[in-house]
């Protein structure tokens, strides 16, 4: 008779212990998911000219030579030839023309061609109306979703918690903005930055802006 008191007490430990199945499909669910998101990386910059698309350009070369599959979603040259010549090689996804004939990365084209890393610069930048998302950052978390790796830029003065900070400092207020969130969530956060005299010079060379635009 102990005996079968004390299986019949494991028998119902056992039971005690069993997991909800609902709770059980749940959480296997939230780890899918969790396993098919997309990393991202941001290369975060202390101000404009310091490097940021020119460093993520050289990391996406480096990894087509593995044999990663990488395309460019989209990158702005802003007239700099030496981040341009850095395209070269790459698959770029041709943008989309949206109303008033503004072009802006075609987010559709890019998850059906559904690479294994999309370069996406600009990660605080508005997108013109006709777009799906206001801003770019919400095309990020679209790829991020649908499982693909991407890469991106975005400076100090744009995070939004710095937006009062920046106003104060510069007298102008950031619209170009990203929440603090977005970037904390990134996998890597890589720091580019020069020197103020480097930027200096290459300001003066026009290696950032037009040469008419700047007084360095």
């Amino acid at each position: 008779r102990g005996s079968i008191r004390c299986k019949a007490l494991r028998l119902r430990a056992m039971a005690d212990v069993r997991p909800d199945p609902d709770a059980l499909l749940a959480r296997v669910k939230r780890e899918e998911a969790g396993a098919v998101r997309g990393r991202l990386k941001v290369f975060f910059g202390s101000s404009a000219g310091v490097g940021k698309t020119y460093a993520m350009l050289m990391a996406a070369r480096r990894m087509k030579q593995e044999g990663v599959d990488t395309v460019v979603g989209i990158v702005e040259t802003h007239g700099r030839a030496k981040t341009a010549d850095l395209l070269a090689g790459l698959e770029v996804v041709p943008r989309r023309v949206v109303p008033g004939g503004l072009d802006e990365m075609d987010l559709d084209a890019v998850l059906a061609r559904k690479p294994e890393v999309a370069l996406v610069d600009e990660l605080a930048h508005t997108n013109a109306p006709g777009s799906r998302h206001p801003k770019r950052w919400q095309d990020v978390e679209d790829l991020l979703d649908a499982g693909i790796d991407v890469i991106s830029t975005v400076n100090v003065q744009h995070l939004e918690s710095l937006n009062d900070v920046v106003e104060r400092i510069t007298g102008v207020r950031q619209r170009e903005t990203v929440p603090d969130e977005v970037v904390r969530r990134a996998e890597q956060l890589e720091l580019v930055d020069i020197t103020p005299e480097a930027l200096r010079r290459r300001l003066a060379h026009g290696n950032v802006y037009g040469a008419e635009k700047v007084d360095a």
